[in-house]
């Protein structure tokens, strides 16, 4: 509705996302799995907020917006990785912040996805391997990584323990 509202295209969103329109109107119709990247991505073509998409409400606070240890605004899209927003109410943001857990996934290679603007993961608890590109990166407890996160990315625990890190993607 949103989309259709603002007098944009299947056709022109598709494109400015690199899908196809098949496959855009499936994600659009709920009929395919989609990723936060593809959901970011989306609000930043609609010029909204991804809070608008998700919840179907715009965030009101402008001065400070406080979330209570283990709070914030739960997303899981997809079956690996659970987000928790932390920073939901605010509006205007120059930054989104996630409480990101990855769940331990066997031996499958996690897909990549890619999303404008940069990103800032923090290793709060567990291991991961971090994939960027072509290259890999093991990262513990206290290890950060700071990216352009328009290259397509992901993240894969070790072992049986989810992997649980801070991520600040910036617009």
């Amino acid at each position: 509705m949103l989309r259709d509202s603002l007098g944009i295209t299947p056709e022109k969103i598709a494109e400015a996302l690199e899908v196809s329109v098949a496959d855009y109107l499936l994600y659009e119709a709920g009929e395919k799995d989609f990723s936060f990247s593809f959901l970011y991505n989306v609000a930043g073509i609609l010029g909204v907020d991804v809070l608008d998409i998700i919840s179907g409400e715009t965030p009101k606070l402008s001065l400070c917006c406080v979330v209570r240890a283990g709070g914030g605004y739960n997303i899981n899209r997809r079956k690996a990785y659970n987000y928790k927003h932390l920073a939901f109410t605010f509006r205007n943001k120059k930054a989104e912040p996630f409480m990101v857990t990855v769940e331990p996934n066997g031996d499958t290679i996690p897909e990549r996805h890619a999303h404008d603007g940069q990103e800032f993961n923090y290793m709060v608890s567990g291991c991961m391997d971090f994939f960027i590109g072509d290259m890999v990166y093991t990262l513990s407890e206290g290890d950060s990584v700071y990216f352009d996160s328009a290259v397509p990315h992901a993240m894969k625990t070790h072992g049986d323990t989810p992997a649980k890190f801070l991520a600040i993607v910036m617009k």
